[in-house]
């Protein structure tokens, strides 16, 4: 049986290269959304910070999928953010031409590479705000 998740995430970071931090929301079907997670990675920029956040939420994603005896290839997931460049450089209309991008893209691909299906969107910073906080 398919199943639905949707990963909402951002990441951040007070000076660019500072104090990075990052939270998400997962949502399965139609529950509620979880609470925000709430992550500090000690000091980077904010696209460090967007993809740190981006890769915990689907690890602890995974989790959830497979402690309720599932697999990622029954699951479609949407991935929510308001990172132009995280979402663009997944989905390979930006190129990662940093290393320690393409590292973070990379991992992130590897991460969801047994998933049913996967979904970018990009949503506007102010509601990021709303449901995460920051």
């Amino acid at each position: 049986m398919s199943s639905k998740y949707i990963i909402i995430f951002d990441g951040g970071s007070r000076g660019n290269p500072g104090d990075a931090y990052g939270s998400f929301r997962i949502k399965k079907d139609d529950s509620a959304l979880q609470a925000p997670a709430r992550l500090s990675f000690g000091r980077g920029t904010n696209n460090e910070a967007e993809y740190m956040a981006l890769i915990a939420a689907i690890q602890e994603c995974r989790s959830q999928i497979l402690e309720e005896g599932s697999s990622p290839a029954e699951v479609t997931l949407e991935i929510r953010g308001d990172s132009s460049l995280v979402l663009n450089q997944l989905q390979g209309n930006y190129k990662a031409k940093d290393v320690r991008m393409r590292q973070y893209r990379d991992k992130i691909l590897g991460l969801l590479d047994d998933f049913r299906q996967v979904k970018y969107v990009h949503q506007a910073r102010a509601k990021s705000v709303r449901l995460l906080g920051h």
